[in-house]
């Protein structure tokens, strides 16, 4: 897309961000954010991260070439550095053009060009890490930031040298969670339909739609009967977990992906997850009991980090997937029975959920941009 001319005069913002949804979403609230103060957006990403930009409300989105280096094969890792470097001189010719007051980072292997490409030509750089473990290109620019905002009170992983520059900001979350936090916990009469939403990530989580089944089909039939589950599933699980649910005579709604999940958050009485970090700050925002199932391969374990700023205050279970199907299954079985049969104790739940929100994320950030901007 080709940008148009600043002749307008307005600051100019860059973001960078890619590889997934949970680096984008809370760039595109912050530039969305930016856009009402004034500001020109930029953003720039890559072809993987395009796929999650498609209404990213920025005045132009830029392509630029980005790989990330892994394993030891030679030839792979030469090519990589070969497409990281084409990255970085794309980048340092359009940050010359663009101008830009400020170059925010919002992680993934798409933001090191520009990021690298602002940290030669001098340009102010805000870094905004949304797990609780700073990721590995925000550590690597982590003391060349002014500032180095994080999504959580925890974030491991930030150089002793950064630690004075660190500003706990929250995630910026979209519009309708935001909507969906002045909806209050839904009642729970003695007796009453439990909405209970199972969600596992982008792509949905397999183990999650063999292992919830499994526990809902051990709980009381009485207390099964008063269910209504809403689960993601993977696409090739969708029909068999749906089977599973209508065998046990659950009700239930199976699909692979929820577009209108702040309505959804905001019906539901409890929560099964993932602990990525949209989840988490969603799970926040809105105020809601969870039960969270890390992901067990995520790069230094960020999602059980994650799942701390819940737990620690009283708002989550953590059940762990390493020990098996089976551990895994008896774990939520065990916490399902516990939290379903205390209604009083998921309403204080959620309250301590909520209570750990940051629905000023955004305009948190947006401050400390235009502070950035006015000291250029």
């Amino acid at each position: 897309m080709t940008d148009p001319a600043s002749a307008n005069g307005s600051k100019t913002a860059v973001i960078a961000a890619g590889g997934t949804g949970g680096h984008l979403f809370p760039a595109a609230a912050f530039a969305q954010e930016l856009q009402a103060r004034g500001w020109r957006v930029v953003l720039i990403t890559d072809v993987r991260g395009r796929r999650y930009a498609k209404d990213f409300p920025a005045a132009a989105v830029h392509d630029i070439p980005a790989a990330t280096i892994q394993g030891a094969n030679p030839f792979k890792a030469a090519g990589a550095a070969l497409t990281i470097w084409k990255g970085i001189a794309a980048a340092k010719k359009l940050l010359t053009e663009l101008d830009p007051r400020v170059v925010a980072g919002f992680g993934g292997y798409p933001s090191l060009p520009a990021l690298f490409a602002a940290k030669d030509q001098r340009r102010p750089i805000l870094i905004h890490e949304q797990n609780a473990v700073l990721g590995r290109v925000n550590r690597l620019f982590a003391n060349d930031a002014a500032v180095v905002a994080c999504g959580f009170d925890r974030l491991d992983r930030l150089p002793a040298s950064a630690l004075s520059r660190k500003v706990v900001t929250g995630n910026p979350v979209r519009p309708p969670i935001l909507a969906a936090r002045a909806q209050p916990y839904p009642a729970l009469p003695a007796g009453g339909e439990i909405r209970i939403l199972v969600i596992g990530g982008s792509q949905g989580a397999r183990i999650l739609g063999v292992s919830v089944p499994a526990a809902i089909e051990r709980l009381a039939i009485p207390l099964r009967a008063r269910l209504l589950i809403t689960q993601q599933a993977r696409e090739e699980q969708t029909p068999e977990v749906q089977a599973l649910y209508a065998k046990m005579g659950v009700r239930a709604e199976v699909q692979a992906f929820f577009s209108d999940m702040g309505p959804r958050l905001a019906a539901t009485h409890l929560v099964i997850a993932r602990a990525g970090a949209s989840t988490v700050t969603e799970l926040q925002a809105v105020g809601r009991p969870s039960i969270l199932v890390p992901l067990a391969i995520a790069a230094d374990d960020h999602q059980t980090a994650n799942a701390d700023s819940l737990v620690s205050v009283g708002a989550a279970d953590i059940a762990l997937e390493t020990q098996g199907e089976e551990a895994l299954t008896q774990s939520l079985t065990g916490f399902l029975a516990q939290r379903l049969s205390d209604p009083h104790g998921l309403s204080v739940r959620a309250a301590a959920a909520r209570s750990a929100g940051k629905p000023e994320a955004a305009k948190h950030l947006a401050d400390i941009a235009e502070s950035m901007s006015n000291a250029v």
